[in-house]
């Protein structure tokens, strides 16, 4: 009886930066993957190419993936501020390993599968340009490949300095199946001799990510299609060293809506950027799933769960994902609206104090800093409330509610005028209005009381003839929550302010 192989796969970011909205997408694969089949997740740091390497990029990447609920079994984590390793197949941080790729180098120098190559940069330039200027692929023609021991050795006594390249066949074909693109054929004539270990002794990526999917035991590379060109070459090392080749899934390509490769110059692409516009993680990861892959139906809505119950590589597609920022729009508004309004109102105020509105005194009591009022936290969990259903993002909160946080919105008197009603008539209403408010009395001051005065009122004077102009009034925009709503908020003094400034603002346009 056969011992069925444990699923192990592996997420491994270089640490140049924050975490692409792409590289999240392949960290979520992993790990639906992983956690639907019974295996284990692994976080690797790729950190050997120094000149890229960014000084607390690794630290965020593992900030970040904590933060998109995205938990591993193996690898770096933060405890205690500092960086320390989980697992049984580390070091997970590459630079750590570097005599380990050393080592392995020299077992494909002895088999005959790598060679020392010696060129400079100016001739491998030169070797570009002319291949070039022939209308030619660059690709490098194996010079150092044909030098005897004896040369090598001498260079290497010379103390000139050399890298190591994978000695590709020079005739033939390599094929895998692929789990997402079927079969997939090379011509080895078509595939460089890849630098395997650098002049400064460190590895390339092609090697290093070879030896450490071995030696972590990885079952399946579950990568970016960018890396679909590299697989032959890490097939032959893999057949070089003898040892088990995994199943490879490459991924499409997230498109902007262009069907240009998705980058920074059409906008964000750091998943950090979303989540401090306030994209919610649980929508943003919804999003991210649905970009290249489908549940069958028509189904848009998923949470972590029921997307590792869903997920298949069988179901994700050949082709480009376009990025869709409107449906992230609209998933992430869907989050937002089934947020208690408890958990939406400690997520906004943090917006609420970035855009300047208010400032923290406690938990629970704030200070509008334009007024220097003091009001506690259900003052603001109404304001929250009514801004719920028209939230797409949290950053939204400081300019949809900013009208209850000043003294007194400014706006053109035009904006006032409902369709072709005359100034005239959206005076008399306002002042109508006005004395509606001015009877009732401090406890009357409810949406449900105003509703039903202010309606009755409507009956008389034409509905939107009123309400518009009463809503303008109070929150100084074309769209906001409604007129009975915002005064609730406001409260009876507030309301009244602000049906004067109105009425002044028409009267004083009339003496223009």
């Amino acid at each position: 009886m056969s011992i069925k192989k444990q699923i192990r796969v592996r997420f491994a970011p270089s640490p140049t930066g924050f975490l692409h909205i792409g590289g999240l997408r392949t960290a979520l694969y992993n790990y639906l993957f992983a956690r639907q089949q019974g295996g284990a997740f692994i976080l690797r740091i790729e950190d050997t190419d120094i000149k890229r390497k960014i000084t607390g990029a690794t630290e965020n990447l593992i900030k970040t993936l904590k933060q998109m609920g995205l938990d591993y079994d193996e690898g770096p984590k933060i405890i205690k501020g500092k960086i320390e390793e989980i697992g049984d197949c580390g070091p997970y941080i590459q630079s750590k390993r570097i005599k380990i790729y050393q080592k392995y180098a020299q077992e494909l120098l002895k088999k005959g599968r790598a060679y020392y190559c010696f060129c400079s940069p100016k001739e491998l330039e030169e070797m570009r340009q002319e291949q070039l200027a022939q209308g030619k692929a660059p690709i490098y023609d194996e010079r150092c490949r044909k030098l005897s021991p004896q040369e090598i050795r001498r260079k290497i006594e010379k103390g000139l300095p050399y890298v190591i390249r994978l000695k590709i066949p020079e005739k033939g074909k390599i094929s895998f199946d692929d789990l997402i693109h079927g079969k997939v054929e090379f011509d080895y004539q078509y595939i460089d001799d890849q630098i395997l270990l650098k002049s400064d002794g460190y590895p390339t990526y092609h090697l290093a990510n070879v030896v450490d999917d071995h030696l972590m035991k990885i079952s399946h590379v579950i990568r970016g299609e960018e890396w679909l060109s590299s697989t032959p070459k890490h097939i032959f090392l893999y057949q070089s060293f003898g040892w088990e080749i995994p199943k490879f899934a490459h991924l499409p390509l997230l498109l902007n809506p262009d069907k240009t490769k998705l980058s920074k110059r059409q906008g964000d692409v750091a998943v950090e950027d979303y989540l401090n516009k306030g994209y919610l993680p649980e929508a943003l990861l919804n999003f991210i799933a649905l970009l290249g892959w489908n549940p069958g139906d028509e189904r848009e809505v998923f949470s972590l769960k029921e997307l590792i119950q869903e997920f298949s590589l069988e179901r994700v597609k050949k082709s480009g994902a376009i990025f869709n920022l409107e449906k992230l729009d609209w998933l992430n508004g869907y989050y937002i609206r089934k947020l208690s309004l408890d958990k939406l109102t400690q997520y906004c105020l943090p917006y609420l104090e970035k855009a300047n509105l208010i400032k923290k005194i406690s938990d629970s009591r704030f200070e509008i800093v334009e007024t220097k009022e003091i009001v506690n936290i259900d003052f603001i969990k109404k304001i929250v409330a009514l801004e719920q259903e028209r939230l797409k993002k949290l950053s939204e909160i400081g300019e949809l509610a900013k009208f209850f946080f000043i003294s007194q919105p400014k706006y053109p008197s035009k904006l006032l005028i409902w369709k072709k009603t005359s100034r005239e008539q959206i005076l008399k209403n306002l002042i109508l209005a006005e004395k509606l408010i001015i009877s009732l009395n401090e406890k009357s001051f409810t949406k449900e009381i105003l509703k039903e005065k202010l309606l009755k009122l409507a009956q008389k004077t034409g509905r939107g003839e009123l309400l518009w102009p009463l809503r303008v009034a109070l929150s100084g925009l074309k769209g906001s929550p409604g007129p009975f709503e915002i005064a609730e908020v406001l409260g009876k003094d507030k309301v009244l302010k602000r049906l004067k400034f109105a009425q002044n603002l028409l009267k004083n346009d009339d003496k223009k």
